[in-house]
């Protein structure tokens, strides 16, 4: 028996015994009486908003396949990216400027382009400072570098940022309406005016982001990159070039996301604000196949989806376990991702 075979059977016992253990101890209430308590006119709604929220780690996701892409390298300090990006999206609505002598369409677009900057180069820095200098290292000490760049940066930032109380940004800077809609399959259907805006955004970005990587010739070369880095160098592509482009668009889009979500959701902010998204992210593009662009896309979507059925289940206690469930699930059954490679991976 393989290994992979034996890790199967092993997570399909271990997954029987807890479900046993869960019926005869009444961890559950029985099977009839949850589906009785269930408030299925809320399906359909809670599917939209598990969509909304999966184009956010979507665009996060982003960030860790296509730099896991060029370089096999898990960036850790992803998340605390996305947290600088809300930040700086709260410093320019509430801070730097007066957002009511501003016109809100002006704000929110200087809002998000100011995330994307600063989060862009905030990557490059990383890139430049923790990650080039291993380049050549062994892949453990590169892995234990980016959880160190993650704590520097969740814990350096607390001098920089006001954090006490944690700030939010207003409902003020959120022009959009609450939206119902009537449908004849689903009912009445009610949208959050900013999630339907940030869902927009997202597939704006995801879609430019698509052209760029296979309609540019940067993109051809990030592409060549990924399958083969020494071999790109040698065909004169210039390596370091596409590895900062890489970090710069993943930062970008992490700075992004930040924004629409702390805007749409008036979240409190804190120096830990992007761990969780973070690591849910993580768990979408191994879900989708690291490294896979269009896989991370999908496994964003599908973690939203999945966490908000969670909550629709009634057990949004454990809405964030989700996530690590689903890794665990990946890792024994498909650990490619779901549009993964087979291929032997080079030493």
């Amino acid at each position: 028996m393989t290994d992979r075979g034996a890790s199967i059977k092993f997570g399909l016992a271990a997954l029987a015994v807890f479900v046993l253990m869960a019926w005869v101890f009444g961890w559950f209430p029985p099977m009839w009486e949850w589906l009785k308590t269930r408030n299925w006119g809320l399906l359909d709604q809670q599917i939209i908003n598990g969509v909304q929220l999966g184009s956010i780690y979507a665009l996060i996701a982003l960030g860790y396949t296509m730099v896991y892409g060029v370089l096999r390298l898990i960036n850790f300090a992803h998340g605390e990216v996305y947290m600088v990006g809300a930040f700086i999206a709260y410093y320019i609505a509430e801070v730097w400027f007066e957002k009511n002598s501003i016109n809100i369409w002006l704000l929110l677009t200087m809002m998000i382009f100011g995330s994307m900057i600063v989060c862009a180069a905030l990557g490059v820095t990383i890139e430049r400072i923790a990650y080039r200098p291993l380049r050549n290292a062994p892949r453990i000490s590169i892995l234990i570098t980016a959880i160190g760049v993650s704590l520097f940066l969740q814990q350096s930032l607390l001098l920089v940022f006001r954090v006490s109380p944690p700030p939010s940004i207003t409902e003020q800077v959120n022009p959009f309406d609450r939206i119902k809609v009537d449908w004849p399959l689903f009912g009445e259907l009610t949208f959050a005016g900013g999630q339907l805006a940030m869902f927009g955004m997202s597939i704006v970005l995801m879609i430019v982001l698509w052209w760029f990587v296979t309609r540019t010739k940067t993109g051809r070369a990030m592409r060549a990159v990924s399958h083969d880095f020494s071999t790109a160098a040698l065909m004169g592509i210039d390596v370091n070039k596409v590895v900062t482009i890489t970090f710069i668009i993943g930062s970008a889009l992490a700075g992004a996301a930040a924004m629409m979500n702390a805007t749409a959701l008036g979240t409190p902010l804190k120096t830990d604000y992007g761990l969780l998204p973070g690591v849910k992210a993580f768990v979408a593009a191994v879900l989708g196949g690291i490294g896979n662009i269009p896989g991370a896309v999908l496994g964003g979507f599908l973690m939203g989806v999945a966490e908000l059925m969670v909550v629709w289940a009634g057990y949004d206690m454990y809405r964030d376990a989700v996530a690590f469930v689903i890794l665990i699930f990946v890792l024994l059954f498909k650990p490619t991702g779901l549009l993964g490679s087979t291929a032997v991976e080079k030493a």
